[in-house]
């Protein structure tokens, strides 16, 4: 068993069966100003 994948395997698939995703943000980071706030937040 190699851990290369096969690829005519892969080559032969059919593309259209995929299923469209759309991506989400689910835990955006944090401005700069959000962290400067919080850590002027912290010394205080």
């Amino acid at each position: 068993m190699s851990d290369k994948p096969n690829m005519a395997e892969i080559e032969k698939s059919d593309k259209s069966k995929l299923k469209k995703t759309e991506m989400q943000e689910k835990t955006p980071l944090p401005s700069k100003e959000t962290t400067e706030r919080d850590e002027q937040a912290g010394k205080s």
